[in-house]
C-alpha cells in the first residue's frame, strides 16, 4: 500500500487556525446532535480504513502485528467514542452548584460550553489511538480540531490526514503535516487549548512555546513507570502481565513498566518467570510476526547504548525467550532482555526507556520501595502485584502518580471512565473520562439573580440592616 502525502493540499496552519475560529465564532456552539453525527462520523471513517491502518503502522515500524494495532489502536478508539456517545448528553448538562444563605433567592449553575480550536499534536508510538482518542473528546466537548501528528510514522499520519480530509471540512478538523520545525510552529499557535503526547524533554518545550499566548495545556509525557512485586508474588500470573505491559509495541508505551522492584528473595523466581511469559507469549522468539520492531535507527540505536552502558557499569544483561540471537535477522528489532544491578547512574535508570528492556532491583521492605520510589520524578503510571491490603494501600497513600494499576498493567488506560494523565514530570491534566470532556470545555459560571435580592443591604449608604446582615454572617461558630 502506498498512501501519497502529495494527494491532499498543503495546510498553512495560521490561515486554518483562523478559519476555523472564523467559523466557531459564527456557528456557535453545536447541539448534542451535531456532536454525536460528528462522532458516529469519526467512528465509521476509522473502521472503514481498518486495513489501511494495520498496513500502514507496520510499514512505518518495519513489523506490527495488525492484532496488536486493533487491540492497542483501533479498539481504544472505538471504545472511546462508544463512551462519549452514550455519555454526552449529560456531560453537557449544566451542573447546579450550591448558593450561599445569603443568596438563596438566586440560582448558580455551571455551564460547559466548547473552548473554540484544540490544538492535537500527536506522538508516533501509537499514532492512531493517540490522535483520534484526543479528537473525538475534542468534538464531543464541541470544539474545532487541528492537528500535528508525527513525522516518524510518516504512512501513518498521511493516511490519517486522508481519513479526516474525507469526512470533515478543513474548518472543522485539519491535519498540519511536517517535521520537528512545522511542530514547533503548531505549538506556538494561538490555540484556545493544546494537547501534547511525547517524552517529558519536548514537552517541556511546547510549555515554553504556549506560554506565549497563555494558552492552557494538557501534557500526557512519561517518565519511569515502576512495578513493585510484592514478597512471594513473582508466580506466572504477574509475570504474564508484567511481560504484556513491557514487551506490547516493543515496549515502546509511555505507561510501559519501566523498572521493576522486586524483593531480594524472589529474584531467582523473578528471572525464570519472566523468561518463561516472554516464551509464552512470543513462541517464536522476536522474529515473531506478533513481536514490534523500533521505529527507527536513531531509537533502535540508543536501547542498544543504554544497554551497553549498563553492561560496562557491571549490570548482568539477560535476553528473555526464545532464540534471543536471531533479533539480529530482522530489522531495527531487539531481543526483549532483563538488566539486573544496574547502579542510578546507569543510563537505563535515569532515562525512560521506551523499547523492551527491563530493570530490575531488589527490596528489603515494602517502605524501601516506597522511598525508591519517591526519591525519582513522579511516574505516569505505577503498578503494584500483591494481595489487596495493607500493603497496597499503603503503596497508593504514600506514592503519587498519574495513575495505578493493581495486578495489571496497562489496563487502565482503557478504562474509559477514569482520568488518564500525568503528574508534574510526567505531565499535566487528563484527557479519558469526563475529565476529558472538561479540560476541553470551559467551565462558565453562571448565577440568576432571583426576586429577592438580600446583597442590596450590603451596598452603599451602609446603615443598620448592613449591621445586622454582618452580625449574623460574621457570627463567631458555635
Amino acid at each position: 500500500m502506498t498512501i501519497a502525502a502529495t494527494s491532499i493540499p498543503a495546510v498553512d496552519a495560521v490561515t486554518t487556525l483562523q478559519q476555523q475560529r472564523h467559523a466557531f465564532i459564527n456557528d456557535g456552539p453545536p447541539t448534542v446532535e451535531r456532536r454525536k453525527a460528528n462522532l458516529i462520523k469519526l467512528r465509521t471513517a476509522v473502521l472503514a480504513h481498518r486495513c489501511d491502518v494495520e498496513e500502514a503502522i507496520s510499514a512505518d515500524f518495519g513489523n506490527r502485528s495488525k492484532h496488536e494495532t486493533d487491540i492497542m489502536e483501533l479498539l481504544g478508539v472505538v471504545q472511546s467514542i462508544d463512551y462519549l456517545l452514550r455519555r454526552l448528553r449529560r456531560f453537557m448538562k449544566p451542573e447546579r452548584r450550591h448558593v450561599a444563605a445569603f443568596h438563596r433567592a438566586g440560582r448558580a449553575y455551571v455551564e460547559y460550553q466548547p473552548k473554540g480550536v484544540i490544538g492535537v499534536m500527536a506522538p508516533w508510538n501509537y499514532p492512531i489511538a493517540l490522535t483520534f482518542i484526543p479528537l473525538a473528546t475534542a468534538l464531543a466537548a464541541g470544539n474545532r480540531v487541528m492537528i500535528k501528528p508525527s513525522e516518524l510514522t510518516p504512512r501513518t499520519s498521511a493516511l490519517i490526514q486522508r481519513i479526516l480530509a474525507g469526512s470533515f471540512t478543513l474548518d472543522e478538523v485539519a491535519v498540519i503535516l511536517g517535521g520537528p520545525e512545522i511542530g514547533a510552529r503548531f505549538s506556538a499557535l494561538p490555540f484556545d487549548h493544546l494537547l501534547f503526547t511525547g517524552s517529558t524533554q519536548v514537552g517541556r518545550m511546547v510549555m515554553r512555546a504556549a506560554s506565549d499566548n497563555l494558552v492552557p495545556l494538557t501534557l500526557e509525557l512519561g517518565g519511569k513507570s515502576p512495578v513493585v512485586v510484592a514478597p512471594g508474588h513473582a508466580g506466572r500470573s504477574a509475570l504474564d502481565s508484567i511481560v504484556f505491559g513491557k514487551l506490547a509495541n516493543a515496549g515502546q508505551t509511555c505507561v510501559a513498566p519501566d523498572y521493576a522492584l522486586v524483593h531480594e528473595d524472589d529474584l531467582d523466581e523473578f528471572i525464570a518467570k519472566y523468561h518463561e511469559a516472554v516464551a509464552r507469549g512470543y513462541p517464536q522468539g522476536p522474529t515473531s510476526p506478533d513481536y514490534t520492531s523500533i521505529v527507527n535507527d536513531r531509537h533502535y540505536m540508543r536501547l542498544q547504548a543504554l544497554v551497553e552502558d549498563a553492561r560496562t557499569r557491571g549490570a548482568k544483561v539477560i535476553e528473555a525467550g526464545v532464540t534471543p540471537e536471531r533479533a539480529a535477522e530482522r530489522p531495527r528489532t531487539l531481543a526483549p532482555a532483563l538488566i539486573i544491578g544496574a547502579d542510578d547512574d546507569a543510563r537505563v535508570m535515569r532515562e525512560e526507556i521506551f523499547g523492551p528492556l527491563l530493570p530490575v532491583r531488589t527490596y528489603r521492605s515494602l517502605d524501601e520501595a516506597i522511598g525508591y520510589i519517591n526519591a525519582r520524578p513522579r511516574p505516569l503510571a505505577l503498578y503494584y502485584f500483591g494481595n489487596v491490603g495493607a500493603d497496597s494501600e499503603a503503596l497508593l497513600r504514600c506514592t503519587t502518580s498519574g495513575n495505578v494499576g493493581i495486578n495489571n498493567t496497562l489496563m487502565h488506560v482503557a478504562v474509559d471512565d477514569l482520568p488518564f494523565g500525568g503528574v508534574g514530570p510526567s505531565g499535566m491534566g487528563a484527557y479519558h473520562g469526563i475529565e476529558g470532556f472538561r479540560a476541553m470545555s470551559h467551565a462558565k459560571g453562571v448565577f440568576v439573580q432571583g426576586r429577592w435580592n438580600l446583597p442590596r443591604l450590603l451596598r452603599a449608604p451602609f446603615g443598620k440592616l448592613a449591621e445586622f446582615a454582618l452580625a449574623f454572617t460574621l457570627r463567631p461558630r458555635p
